[in-house]
């Protein structure tokens, strides 16, 4: 069915909170769930929290010690009165009016290296859920721009170019790339160097036999 009201991407989110230059402003619910269980929601979560929300929980299917935030992270959420809730998928969203009042979860368990569904179901009351379950590169969407990709992300060379001039790519849209945050800051690191390097060597002729 169609997504109610208060349900929106925690990236977009994050975004909106970054540049509003009044944070007060911001819509902020009184339950908030977060779904996900990487940098995205620990983030989302922790923000709304600071924001003045009273309960925010982070609903993941798999177990804590499987999240993709770290431990540590996870800590730093729950020191600041964030719930974190594991083995459970959300199935649909409950509404009032055409707006979020709650997320029904399928529980999980792990069996044989598998999640499968115990059976159980259990529903959360939220009036604002963010959802932070991974982002996808849509190639489509650049392919008539000239961009090589490989394997369904964008081709680069060791110094971060891509095939069309003057473009640089790096961290996980790029092939060979993985989602770690210190891989797409060390790209960023070898982009700027290439860039640099691209820009001196653009000036050089003008100072040809000077």
């Amino acid at each position: 069915g169609d997504v109610p009201a208060g349900v929106s991407d925690a990236v977009a989110f994050i975004a909106a909170l970054r540049q509003a230059p009044d944070k007060t402003v911001l819509p902020i619910g009184r339950n908030v769930i977060v779904i996900g269980g990487g940098m995205t929601a620990i983030d989302a979560a922790t923000q709304v929290k600071l924001l003045g929300a009273e309960c925010v929980t982070i609903a993941y299917r798999r177990s804590k010690s499987e999240m993709p935030a770290s431990l540590y992270e996870q800590e730093v959420a729950q020191v600041r009165g964030v719930l974190i809730r594991e083995h459970l998928v959300p199935v649909a969203f409950e509404q009032a009016g055409g707006v979020v009042s709650g997320v029904t979860f399928a529980r999980t368990r792990r069996e044989e290296g598998r999640l499968i569904p115990t059976g159980e179901r259990m529903t959360l009351a939220a009036d604002q859920v963010l959802i932070a379950i991974g982002q996808t590169l849509l190639a489509s969407d650049l392919a008539d721009g000239g961009l090589r990709f490989e394997n369904g992300r964008i081709a680069v060379d060791a110094a971060c170019r891509t095939s069309l001039p003057g473009v640089w790519a790096g961290g996980d849209c790029v092939a060979g790339g993985s989602d770690l945050t210190v891989a797409a800051v060390a790209d960023g690191k070898a982009a700027a160097a290439s860039i640099i390097a691209a820009l001196q060597g653009a000036a050089v002729p003008h100072h040809a036999g000077a």
